[in-house]
């Protein structure tokens, strides 16, 4: 099961934010918006095999709770997934107990997903 997984802070950081609201009323990060570029590996350790590249957005759509808007590809470099990628579109409700990414495409061995 691939695994990708944002450093926010240090010099290997793996996400930037590229705009934030400066009179802001809420305690949450409403309409922030982050870029990604993680490794995609084949368990929860940036130290383990590398498989591919996950790339995208992230931002905060809620005034109320922490849900994202989530705009990201999967891209697979290398085994039996090589050159295929996964794209998936959702509002992400972080503290929800059950939630599913949607796939709304697909390139390669997941062309039509």
């Amino acid at each position: 099961m691939p695994w990708w997984d944002t450093l926010v802070f240090g010099k290997n950081a793996t996400v930037v934010r590229v705009t934030t609201l400066t009179n802001r009323s809420s305690s949450l990060l409403f309409s922030d918006v982050f870029f990604i570029d993680d490794l995609l590996t084949t368990e929860p350790d940036v130290n383990l095999r590398m498989v591919g590249k996950t790339q995208g957005a992230y931002a905060l759509v809620s005034l109320n709770e922490l849900s994202l808007l989530m705009v990201i590809s999967f891209a697979f470099t290398k085994g039996k997934y090589n050159s295929s990628t996964l794209s998936v579109l959702r509002c992400n409700e972080i503290f929800s107990a059950v939630r599913e990414m949607p796939i709304v495409g697909g390139s390669g061995l997941f062309r039509f997903a």
